[in-house]
């Protein structure tokens, strides 16, 4: 493994020499390359942190890192929850954010190339003045790259109508560990051409290779003004049940989404709207199309058959904004410690009161938001940020992942496994289903250079 100080290091000069001032070696400017916003703790500092601009930069780069058995790290906006761009002490880190051009958007085949720095929500405002939109939505639309959407197989909030990220990928240009460069998919609706490589990539988390290029697929925007609708529960596992029924009936919300009390508290703390905190739950969503005000009648009338005591259907998007907010104001309250599970929509009742009895259990208030409409959820344990703090929290979010389990759910939905999840792995998967995945590891990362020991 190479020594940690950048400077006394021939092969990086060496490198330096072919990236230039792309290159950054200085320390004060390297760490805020070094992490992600999970809890992750530093291994300690990169030697180098690498500023692409193109598919050779990082090519260049990969290929020296391989010769040489440096780790690689590779980042977008440093976004992620799950640890998995965190720097390797003296590593480098291959930085996207400056490969941020949207190349080409093609309007009548609706597709759009992009660079893997595009931000997702630039990208869906340069597709939406061609009348079209780009439907992967997550929370953090506004930071997070496509890049980074697409290497953890980002959901959000509108894959209950459009799916998630995977399903918006038409081809790839990859980077793989030892520099060579190869393309994925095609432009086309179908192609059973070989192996479907474009989905193994998606949601690799960098580990088989670096993502250079996309081309993407986009929709048409909905005709007509959407509508936004609120229910409150007092009873949280009322929530539940009335997702199961919306999901279940023949209205097609885009969005579904639902914050428990505390996380509606915690966001009206930071960003007050006049938002009325329920006992229980508040479902949040939106329907479009012309016929989207008679859907959000459907819904809030379906959510008051089943419990709730307060809807409101506007033509403004105030409480999705409100939704958007949870992860910052969460942020700002010390709540870290978080997981991202997934479970069958049915059993969002159940989950829900499963969750209520764990932090009962351990003492710890936990606030839950939720992709909803595919039972994507969103745990955070209000825990002390200190060491001791920290394990009670993760005994707390680990019972909620075995919970999610039992209900034939997984470990996670969106955010990846990365470093932070790594030790639930074997929860989920058989031996032989984790043996296969280190294979084609291995296969494509033979010298284990490429975000080692992360994802799988």
């Amino acid at each position: 493994m190479s020594d940690s100080h950048a400077g006394a290091h021939p092969d990086v000069d060496e490198l330096s020499t072919e990236l230039g001032s792309r290159l950054v070696r200085d320390p004060e400017l390297i760490e805020p390359y070094a992490l992600d916003t999970s809890r992750a703790v530093s291994e300690g500092a990169p030697l180098a942190v690498v500023l692409a601009e193109s598919t050779a930069d990082v090519s260049a780069a990969l290929a020296w890192a391989n010769r040489n058995r440096v780790r690689v790290s590779v980042r977008g906006a440093g976004t992620g929850l799950a640890g998995g761009a965190m720097a390797y002490a003296g590593g480098i880190v291959i930085s996207l954010e400056r490969m941020r051009a949207v190349i080409d958007v093609d309007v009548p085949n609706r597709l759009a190339r992009v660079q893997p720095g595009v931000v997702t929500a630039d990208l869906d405002a340069a597709a939406r003045l061609h009348g079209l939109f780009f439907p992967p939505d997550p929370a953090s639309a506004r930071i997070s790259t496509v890049g980074g959407n697409i290497a953890t197989n980002a959901g959000g909030l509108r894959c209950v109508a459009h799916g998630v990220t995977s399903d918006s990928v038409a081809a790839l240009e990859v980077v793989l560990a030892d520099g060579r460069v190869m393309r994925t998919g095609a432009r086309t609706r179908k192609n059973v051409v070989g192996y479907d490589l474009t989905r193994l990539f998606v949601g690799s988390e960098g580990t088989l290779g670096v993502i250079t290029e996309a081309t993407v697929r986009l929709k048409p925007v909905p005709p007509g003004t959407p509508r936004t609708f609120r229910a409150g529960f007092a009873e949280l596992e009322d929530a539940g049940r009335a997702v199961t029924a919306i999901v279940n009936s023949a209205v097609r919300p885009e969005v579904l989404e639902l914050m428990d009390a505390l996380s509606v508290e915690i966001i009206e703390s930071f960003h007050p709207s006049g938002m009325t905190v329920p006992a229980g739950a508040m479902l949040v969503g939106q329907t479009v199309g012309w016929d989207a005000q008679t859907q959000a009648e459907a819904i809030t009338a379906m959510c008051r058959d089943l419990g709730a005591d307060d809807t409101e259907i506007s033509e403004t998007d105030a409480l999705l904004e409100a939704r958007r907010l949870s992860n910052p104001a969460l942020n700002a309250r010390g709540l870290k410690i978080s997981c991202d599970v997934g479970v069958p929509v049915a059993a969002l009742a159940e989950v829900f009161h499963g969750i209520a009895e764990i932090s009962a259990r351990h003492g710890k208030r936990v606030s839950t938001v939720a992709h909803a409409g595919d039972g994507n959820l969103h745990s955070t344990v209000e825990s002390p940020d200190t060491p001791a703090g920290i394990r009670e929290a993760d005994a707390v979010i680990d019972d909620i992942t075995r919970l999610a389990l039992a209900l034939g759910g997984t470990i996670s939905g969106e955010h990846g496994i990365g470093s932070v999840k790594r030790h639930e792995l074997g929860w989920q998967l058989d031996p032989v289903a984790i043996d296969v995945q280190l294979a084609i590891k291995s296969a494509l990362d033979p010298l284990g250079t490429l975000t080692p020991g992360r994802a799988v």
